[in-house]
């Protein structure tokens, strides 16, 4: 009996399917589980009935028997798993190896998003941030990360800047009291969750400007806001790669330092004097030093 069709990645059909499943078909299986979870997103029948020492015919009643219509529609339900940021698939091979791949690869995405900041007004986005009463910044699950950075970057260059959420709270504290004066910058890469769209949509009732960090297959957001960045973060392989996305909160950063002026000059020489009095860092001439 086939699979029942849905939701579940090739990983969880094989799993469900493999009693039924015939020498041949488990080959092919075995083939796909070895590389990674929705590897059928990466061959065509022929390489994947090459690969595996089968017939193509054998691959067309594998891919019924996990409950795909045709093999072109299995790919096109593993590459729409992946277009949502999960995590499937593998690196494709290779003579120059994985890390030659991740690096060029982001090198790609680096170009791609300088690109795209070339296009945005971050002249005006980073004195928005720079002149705002507070900023919040705010992100889910990977995007949380990069949020998170972007905060300890803003702090150098500018006093009340808050993170959300908190470990083990909720956002609702954070969002009360802010108004026109104030910004949200929202990091929402995928796979977001319905909270960050819900953040949006309160920033937006309650008149506060916000800045979205997001990927390009994101989609218009539901409201309005201030300022869009589109930044990619598909990696080679399985999982997302934040390079570029780390490289957006540092240009952001850079610009707001720069508003800020002697005020944040001011800032950033206030703060070393408050790390080597609370001696917090270590003391890099001792560091070198200690490697001498």
């Amino acid at each position: 009996m086939p699979a029942e069709a849905g939701d579940d990645g090739v990983r969880e059909r094989i799993e469900r399917s493999w009693p039924d499943l015939s020498p041949v078909e488990r080959r092919i299986a075995q083939l796909l589980l070895e590389r990674a979870d929705d590897d059928l997103a990466a061959w065509t029948t022929t390489e994947l009935a090459d690969a595996a020492g089968a017939s193509k015919a054998s691959v067309s009643r594998f891919v019924r028997r996990l409950g795909f219509g045709s093999f072109a529609q299995a790919r096109t339900a593993a590459r729409s798993a992946r277009a949502r940021g999960v995590p499937t698939g593998g690196l494709p091979p290779s003579a120059a190896g994985p890390v030659a791949l991740h690096v060029e690869h982001d090198a790609a995405n680096l170009a791609r998003t300088g690109e795209a900041l070339a296009r945005a007004d971050l002249t005006a986005c980073a004195r928005l941030v720079a002149r705002a009463r507070r900023v919040l910044v705010a992100g889910w699950r990977n995007s949380f990360p990069v949020a998170l950075h972007l905060r300890e970057q803003l702090l150098q260059a500018r006093p009340d800047v808050a993170l959300a959420p908190q470990p083990g709270q909720t956002v609702a504290e954070e969002f009360t009291g802010l108004g026109a004066r104030d910004v949200v910058v929202l990091v929402a890469f995928r796979r977001r969750t319905p909270h960050a769209a819900a953040a949006l949509r309160l920033a937006h009732a309650q008149g506060v400007p916000a800045v979205l960090f997001t990927d390009p297959a994101a989609g218009p957001p539901a409201v309005p806001v201030a300022h869009r960045f589109e930044v990619p973060v598909e990696g080679p392989g399985a999982f997302d790669s934040y390079a570029a996305a780390m490289t957006a909160a540092a240009v952001l950063a850079e610009g707001v330092l720069a508003a800020r002026g002697a005020a944040g000059r001011d800032r950033v020489t206030a703060l070393s004097a408050a790390l080597d009095d609370l001696g917090e860092l270590e003391d890099l001439r001792g560091e070198a030093r200690l490697r001498s």
